[in-house]
Formats: C-alpha cells, sequence, structure tokens
C-alpha cells in the first residue's frame, strides 16, 4: 500500500538516505543554529547544502563525501525538505509562519528536546556544521545565496571534467 505526503506518493518501505524524516531532522539542525530567526525553503535548500558540504564554501571538511555532480543536490531536494518539514511542523519540532514575504519555518518549542536526544557523533558533527553555515551563511537572503550557488557551484558540479576535453576526437 502506498500512501501521500504533502501530495507526494511514499511507498511503506523505509528510505535510508535523504527521507523526509532525515532532512526533517536536518532542517531542525538549520533552524536552532539560526534561533531566533526564520527562514524560507529556498534559504533552507542552499543552507541544508552548505552544512554537508561545507567543504565546498571554504567551511570545516564536508560531512557528507564530496560525490561528483554534487552541484545539482540543493535543486533536487526541494520536494523532500517540504516533506520532511511537514513532517516536522506536526510534533512542533518546526513553526511555520505565513508572512508578507511567504512561508517561513523557524524552530519550533519541541526542536531543543528533540536535538538533546539525538546522540553521536554525526549529531555533533551536523550541529558544528549548522552553526558555522549560520555565522557564515544565516543572514543572507535567498536572493544572495543564489548568486553565491551560481557563482560557486560551477565547481561541484563539473569538477572531475576537463574542460580541455574534446570527446570528438577519434
Amino acid at each position: 500500500m502506498t500512501g501521500r505526503l504533502n501530495g507526494c506518493p511514499m511507498s511503506n518501505y523505509p528510505v535510508p538516505f535523504n527521507s523526509p524524516f532525515e532532512l526533517g531532522v536536518r532542517m531542525i539542525f538549520i533552524l536552532m543554529s539560526v534561533y531566533p530567526h526564520s527562514l524560507d525553503l529556498q534559504q533552507l535548500l542552499f543552507l541544508d547544502y552548505a552544512a554537508i558540504y561545507s567543504g565546498d564554501l571554504g567551511g570545516p571538511e564536508s560531512l557528507h563525501t564530496p560525490v561528483p555532480l554534487r552541484g545539482a543536490e540543493y535543486t533536487t531536494r526541494r520536494i523532500i525538505i517540504e516533506q520532511g518539514l511537514y513532517l516536522m511542523s506536526g510534533r512542533r519540532f518546526i513553526d511555520v509562519k505565513f508572512g508578507d514575504s511567504g512561508i517561513e519555518y523557524k524552530a519550533g518549542e519541541n526542536a531543543a528536546a528533540m536535538l538533546g536526544i539525538i546522540g553521536g557523533n554525526y549529531s555533533w558533527k551536523l550541529k558544528e556544521r549548522c552553526r558555522w553555515v549560520a555565522e557564515k551563511l544565516g543572514d543572507k537572503s535567498a536572493v544572495d545565496l543564489q548568486k553565491l550557488f551560481t557563482h560557486e557551484g560551477h565547481r561541484w558540479g563539473a569538477e572531475f571534467v576537463s574542460p580541455s576535453s574534446d570527446f570528438n576526437e577519434e
């Protein structure tokens, strides 16, 4: 049997990586790092990428292995992040604000408690990366983040392709 979450189909089989739950928890880490400020979905997309691939932006060593063409990840996760935000807002880990500038998300009243029960080395490193992201990028608008990622992103998407290669050679 397949259900739907936020209008998107979901199977009954757990997704081990990049699931709505995992990304929702990561959103709590990010939102706690910028608390009491709120962020929109576009900012969260960019800051999520920056938290897990912080080395790409001159920060601490990347949390995840830098894979080729990873630059597209911040655009392909939008729906999953939306699903994660929906999941976490239902338990008051994340608050949703509807304002003049659109929908914004903020760490909810239960966010600190949730992060307090998550232990382990990965969690500690993620919290450290999120603090770095908040200091470096937390005050940037979605437009400023888009400019930064457009300017720097070419290095992450094409880093293993030599621009001098001629694929027409025989």
